[in-house]
């Protein structure tokens, strides 16, 4: 299969070397997750933060050899975001920067949104937010409870609601909060909230994995929120709610997708570097992962290059989302069953990976979300042709 090209090696090529730099820190940050606060200068902390900032509003970004790197396409996400995550999953999460809420904001936010936004994480390390999950209800957009009530006055708006299971919920500074202003699916928003805003309040929240990204529960009681907070608001209520909702998802699940494959490859590679002595049969074994691995690597790519292409085309990143998260959990799984049953105690870093894969299934929609919108696809005749013999060159594998 054809290789990336030679950009986007280079990039692969430094983010590998970064994640390595941060896999010594994994278990630490896995019980504390405050650590990523003393790894503030290393390289992918200190290149994530101003990452994800179109280049209207970047002046300094990832420059290597001459290449200048925004991480604005679905692609070069997905390279960066694998390598980081075969370094540490918990550490991609945990890093600084816009995040999902990034790539929200510049398909949905106006020109003084984006200024106000992007500005804030050119300014210094900043995480952000993306809350949309809540309690009861998911990830289901037309479920969402949390509701913006208009002011009297009419100066703009009072939000109330609970979120949960907010990545960076108790480190950000500023994120978005979905919501509806009215019943039915022209009611649904978003907006630039501050977690310094009065009745906003954020809780952690325990968790076995992903323990880094220090998942957190937000109450948010009568928040102030003006209409210039409101996201789309140069944009009619079907653009500006599950319409553009829906792109900001396509774009953003091939992400997760790279950061699940990622972390299978962590794991394939920990039985490689630690099981020297293998049967025939463990042998083979460890060629059928490495080759689902690639598939689905090969998946992500391509449903990269697609959504890049079209960001309403969501079919294969939903393919590659669901497949991904499957393959971290099992191949973690596998890789345990390698070192035998008391892997877990003598395996931590194994340990911790398998731990982590579980929260995988949760991002960005859960498994039967992508599996039903890949039946709406198939029942369209939008996968009529794959799978393919042709790769685009940008989307190969390694």
């Amino acid at each position: 299969m054809p290789d990336l090209d030679d950009r986007l090696r280079l990039l692969r090529r430094h983010a590998r070397g970064w994640a390595a730099e941060l896999r010594p820190y994994a278990l630490e940050l896995d019980r504390d997750p405050d650590v990523v606060l003393r790894l503030l200068a290393a390289p992918a902390v200190t290149h994530a933060a101003h990452l994800q900032i179109p280049a209207a509003f970047n002046p300094a970004p990832l420059v290597l050899a001459g290449e200048r790197f925004h991480l604005t396409a679905a692609l070069e996400r997905v390279v960066f975001c694998e390598e980081i995550a075969h370094g540490d999953l918990g550490m991609m999460l945990a890093l600084p920067g816009a995040s999902m809420s990034g790539v929200l904001v510049a398909a949905i936010g106006d020109r003084a949104q984006q200024e106000w936004f992007y500005g804030r994480l050119l300014d210094r390390p900043t995480w952000t937010f993306f809350a949309l999950t809540e309690p009861g209800g998911g990830t289901d957009a037309g479920g969402l409870r949390t509701r913006a009530t208009a002011l009297p006055d009419g100066s703009g708006w009072s939000l109330t609601g609970r979120k949960r299971y907010i990545s960076n919920a108790l480190r950000a500074s500023v994120g978005v909060v979905f919501h509806r202003t009215a019943d039915g699916p022209l009611g649904l928003a978003a907006a630039l909230v501050e977690t310094s805003a009065t009745g906003f309040a954020a809780a952690p929240v325990p968790t076995l994995g992903v323990r880094g990204a220090q998942l957190g529960a937000l109450t948010l009681d009568a928040v102030p929120v003006d209409a210039g907070q409101i996201l789309g608001r140069h944009l009619s209520p079907v653009r500006r709610g599950g319409w553009g909702w829906q792109r900001t998802f396509n774009l953003l699940r091939p992400t997760v997708a790279a950061m699940a494959v990622g972390l299978a490859q962590a794991a394939c590679d920990h039985v490689r570097e630690h099981r020297r002595a293998l049967r025939p049969d463990e042998r083979d074994a460890l060629a059928r992962v490495e080759g689902e691995i690639e598939a689905v690597r090969r998946l992500t790519r391509r449903a990269a290059v697609e959504v890049d292409s079209d960001s309403g085309s969501g079919h294969l990143a939903s393919a590659a989302k669901l497949r991904a998260t499957r393959l971290a959990a099992d191949v973690t799984r596998w890789a345990l069953r390698s070192f035998g049953p008391g892997a877990r105690l003598d395996q931590p870093l194994l340990d911790k990976f398998a731990r982590d894969a579980g929260a995988l299934e949760y991002m960005e929609g859960t498994g039967n979300v992508q599996r039903l919108a890949v039946a709406a696809a198939l029942d369209r005749g939008a996968f009529d042709g794959y799978p393919s013999a042709t790769v685009p060159p940008t989307a190969a594998g390694v």
